[in-house]
């Protein structure tokens, strides 16, 4: 694995919520350089002609994330969200689950500098504290030890461990390791598997799952399938500890252990001022994002380290790319599209969702509470 950040009984577990909107807390709220502006450019690529939606986020401007309801696997309305942020600007996030089933997200969110959800394809857009923005392939790995309590003759043994997803329902038959923390809400949202609780880096309970409670200061895992065998290492009582690690796709190491908040979704589209669209090396085998022209949402970082949000109607991922390179991206990648494609910017709707939304990125100098 990568760099790894040590993070003990407070990694995942006391996510800060106001109405549903995960930011930076208790900090001090700081002026943008400049207003959030929105706009309508006319940009053409092959032989068309492009109205784009656009909103400028000046560099340092505080970002957020906004989950439906304030939990993982939750739906809400675009305009409920943005209301509840008071946010001066707001964009759909990560591709999530809308045909059926719980509402889990694909992509890595990151909020308060926690992991909500993990997801293992695609490209995230990064927001540091201090106002840099990154963007990049992250991928992260979730792993830790468990000692357990002495013997008679005063020896522990540790053993290690891992968990493949954060805040995601299982699939029926599915072998994995599920992790639950207070952004999946007070219950993991299901039965089945074996529950493993730890609270305050102690193992309190081990349990068939049947929709086991998540404690406010600690975390499940949930042993799923095969993996339940697994389980068996986690006695009452043991010690917990736990280590993330950042890394790129091409599993290299990369700078994300301070990032409060992440969108992950995809392809990237433009790399260094270029086009570098790749969406099957991406993982993506939707015709949807392939082939298909659709609306699209997309998030771009700018020359100067400011951020444009825009939305564009009936292009293919293709033109899109191109079209965000003609804006002047030095990075940009796209988001959520379709019926999820969403906009607002000074009190204004400027693309509408045609449907509920799982998350979404906000923006302002008071998005993050308290």
């Amino acid at each position: 694995m990568g760099k790894s950040k040590k993070w003990g009984m407070l990694l995942l577990a006391g996510v800060l919520t106001v109405s549903g909107i995960f930011g930076a807390a208790g900090e001090n709220q700081t002026e943008a350089a400049a207003a959030i502006q929105a706009g309508v450019r006319k940009v053409s690529v092959a032989g068309r002609t492009y109205a784009v939606q656009t909103v400028s986020i000046p560099k340092g401007t505080k970002a957020a994330l906004g989950l439906a309801q304030g939990r993982v696997g939750q739906t809400q309305s675009f305009a409920s969200i943005v209301k509840q942020s008071r946010a001066t600007a707001a964009i759909n996030g990560a591709f999530f689950n809308a045909y059926g089933g719980p509402a889990d997200p694909y992509g890595t969110l990151i909020a308060q500098g926690k992991i909500v959800h993990t997801g293992y394809y695609g490209t995230s857009i990064g927001f540091k504290q201090d106002g840099t923005v990154l963007m990049d392939s992250l991928r992260v790995g979730i792993r830790g030890t468990v000692t357990g309590r002495p013997d008679k003759a005063g020896k522990s043994r540790t053993l290690g461990w891992y968990a493949t997803f954060v805040n995601r329902t299982p699939d029926t038959g599915q072998n994995v390791v599920l992790m639950y923390n207070s952004a999946r809400g007070t219950n993991v949202g299901f039965s089945g598997g074996t529950a493993v609780t730890v609270r305050k880096g102690k193992v309190v309970k081990k349990a068939a799952n049947a929709n086991t409670s998540i404690p406010g200061d600690g975390y499940v895992l949930v042993y799923h399938g095969s993996e339940q065998n697994n389980a068996a290492r986690f006695e009452v009582g043991s010690a917990v500890d736990m280590n993330l690690s950042y890394e790129n796709a091409a599993k290299r190491p990369i700078p994300w252990s301070d990032v409060v908040t992440s969108v992950g979704a995809g392809p990237r589209l433009v790399t260094d001022g270029k086009v570098s669209l790749d969406a099957t090396g991406e993982g993506f085998n939707d015709p949807k994002i392939l082939t298909a022209s659709g609306a699209r949402s997309g998030i771009a970082i700018m020359p100067d380290g400011s951020v444009l949000l825009a939305t564009i109607g009936g292009a293919t991922m293709s033109q899109w790319a191109q079209v965000m390179q003609k804006m002047g991206a030095k990075q940009a990648m796209n988001l959520d599209g379709g019926a999820s494609s969403a906009l607002y910017a000074n009190g204004r709707t400027l693309t509408g969702a045609g449907r509920p939304l799982s998350n979404t990125l906000v923006f302002g100098q008071w998005v993050a509470m308290q």
